[in-house]
Parts: C-alpha cells; structure tokens; sequence
C-alpha cells in the first residue's frame, strides 16, 4: 500500500484512536521535503500524512505560475508515483490551513476536481482538506463546514477543522494574543449538533489548547491538553443525556472520546504535553517549523563547511560537485527524514504501519 484510499485512511484514523497513537502530519514545499518526509515514515515503519499549506500550495507551482491548485495536483502525481516504492506503509494527502479568503481558489476547486474523479471511478487526489475558520465567528465557521462536509461526501475526503485560533504565524496568517487560544466544551458541543459526530460525514477537529505556530523557547507556550479531555468528555455526556438534536442519546464512543483530533502548533511541546493530548484523542499531529529548521540547518552546514567550494572566491573555480544542489539536498533530506522518525517515536505512531 502506499497513498491511502478513502477506505483506507478512514482505518488509518481508526487505528490511531483505537490503538492510542497519533500520526505526525508533515509539511513539504517541494519534492525535496516530500521524499524526505517519506524516507522517514519508511524508516519509523509508520504510516503517515504529507500535508501542503496554502503557501506551500503556491510555491510548488513555481513562482511565476503561482497557482495553489496546480502546485498541489502537482504534488499528489508526484507523491503518487514515488510513494510506490514504499510499499511497507500508508501516506495520506493533505491541504492545510485553509482560511476563509482562499476557499475558493484552493480548496473549493480541489474538492469540485475530486468529486469529478470519484464520479469517473477514480480515487480523489487527496484523502481530505482543512477548513481554517479560526478568523471567523463560530457560526460562520460551522456554517461553511457543513457546506464543505456535503462536499467532502462527494469526494470521498475527510474534512478537517479548526475551533478556536492557534497562535502564531502560518504562512502569513497570523491570530493576535487576544484570540480565542482556548477552546470551551460549549463549543464542541455546538460543532456536534451541526455537523454531527460522524453520521453526516467523517471529520477532524482541531480544538486549541493554547497552541501557538513557530518556534519558541520553553516555557513561553502555555499548553493546556486537559481541555481536550474535558471537550471530549462534556460532549459524550450531553449526547447520552440527549442534548444534541440529532443524535442518537445511546450511541456509545470509543473510550468516551466523539472527536478525533488534530494537534496543531505543536512545535517544542514536552513529552508529557504530547502524550496527554494523544491519550485524550487526538490522532494527527502537524509538523512544520522543527521540519524545516532540520532540513535547512543540514543545508547550512554544508555550506560553511564547503564555503570555499561552493563559491567562486577570489577568481578561483569552486568545486562542482559541492555546489551540485544534488550534494546539500541530500544533506538536508538526510536530517529532515531523522526529525521525521523522532515525531513518529514522540506520537507512538513508530512500528504500527497498517499491513
């Protein structure tokens, strides 16, 4: 197996949630990062999930094109014809962070696109898409997730959203320090009664604890994971007492947990942060900023090492093979595929690829 089919990914989930783990998600910008991301999942023996921002989305396509759209099919045909050499484990595909002003040039489109290919027989090119609502007001929010819910139906994707803002910058869009950093059971129990907690759709919820994108010292980020497990708790109590309309009073979810969630702005978190998170039922955890340092800090060293080789100092020729982009991506590949295989060790994820 290697990208997952719908069917596929919905076990995948499973499987985290049931086996008590979570799946690092990692972002790539190009092929480089997307075969180094893959090369560490293989080496964990983990299955995993490649995701694109809207940013990176736009860089694949190349800077004078420009366009998310194509910079992301780009991606999946890639993705898909390398990702056959890995046939000991399972990668999913994933758009991240998805705000308001990009629905309809990004992810609107794919999910149009995929709902074409899955109306023709064909697998969708990714295996699900985030909606970032965090900007908006939570009705708003909600409201434009059960328009892309039905849509995910159509595609056979899953949706994933954000409740709450994460702190930070990610590609440009930046929440202040007075958001909401701080999701309340009072709003999941709303996410539960308009999109329900699966019976119209399979989804993904990141809920904020106090996340914060980028990279910081210890200390400044004040995570609070408890507040996952009260989410998930409150929200198991005020169905089984019949408080969503809608659902059914005696459904009965696994270890109590309704959502399954998504860890975003994970970045620096401790060991124990993590794994309160991952016990109270998140299943994905994205990576980014630790990914790209890794890779870039291999590439850096390379070049102090060879700054003599790599430039043409004082009339002299260099030497080829040092400045050959393929000598420091290797390097940076190297690094970021080790930083790969620790998120998979961190999250339990390492030695459970689906066979």
């Amino acid at each position: 197996m290697t990208i997952a089919t719908p069917e596929r990914y919905a076990h995948m989930l499973e499987a985290a949630r049931s086996g008590g783990y979570a799946y690092p998600a990692i972002n790539v910008t190009s092929t480089q990062t997307l075969n180094a991301a893959l090369q560490g999942f293989a080496e964990a023996e983990s299955d995993g999930i490649i995701q694109v921002s809207v940013g990176g989305a736009s860089y694949l396509s190349g800077q004078a094109v420009a366009d998310r759209v194509t910079g992301s099919l780009a991606l999946a045909a890639f993705a898909r014809e390398v990702a056959k050499r890995y046939s000991h484990i399972t990668i999913a595909l994933h758009t991240d962070h998805c705000a308001v002003q990009y629905l309809d040039e990004w992810v609107r489109p794919l999910l149009a696109y995929e709902a074409e290919q899955v109306a023709h027989g064909e697998e969708p090119a990714f295996q699900s898409h985030m909606w970032d609502g965090s900007t908006v007001p939570l009705d708003q929010n909600l409201t434009i997730a059960e328009e892309l819910l039905d849509k995910s139906q159509a595609a056979r994707t899953v949706l994933e959203i954000e409740i709450g803002a994460v702190g930070g910058e990610e590609d440009g869009h930046r929440a202040s320090e007075n958001a909401k950093l701080y999701s309340t059971p009072e709003d999941a129990v709303e996410v539960a009664r308009r999109l329900g907690l699966g019976e119209r759709g399979r989804y993904i919820a990141a809920f904020t604890f106090g996340n914060v994108h980028g990279a910081y010292k210890p200390g400044f980020v004040k995570l609070r994971p408890d507040i996952l497990g009260d989410i998930q708790r409150e929200t198991a109590s005020a169905v089984s007492q019949g408080k969503v309309e809608g659902l059914d009073a005696s459904t009965r979810y696994p270890d109590d947990k309704p959502f399954m969630l998504v860890f975003h702005g994970g970045s620096g978190s401790s060991p124990e942060d993590i794994a309160t998170a991952v016990g109270n039922g998140v299943v994905k955890m994205n990576i980014d900023t630790d990914t790209q340092y890794a890779f870039t800090r291999a590439v850096a060293g390379h070049m102090f090492a060879n700054y003599d080789k790599v430039l043409k100092i004082d009339g002299e020729v260099g030497e080829k093979k040092q400045y050959d982009p393929r000598s420091w991506g290797k390097q940076g590949e190297i690094s970021m595929a080790q930083r790969v295989v620790e998120a998979c060790q961190e999250l339990g994820s390492a030695g459970h690829a689906l066979r």
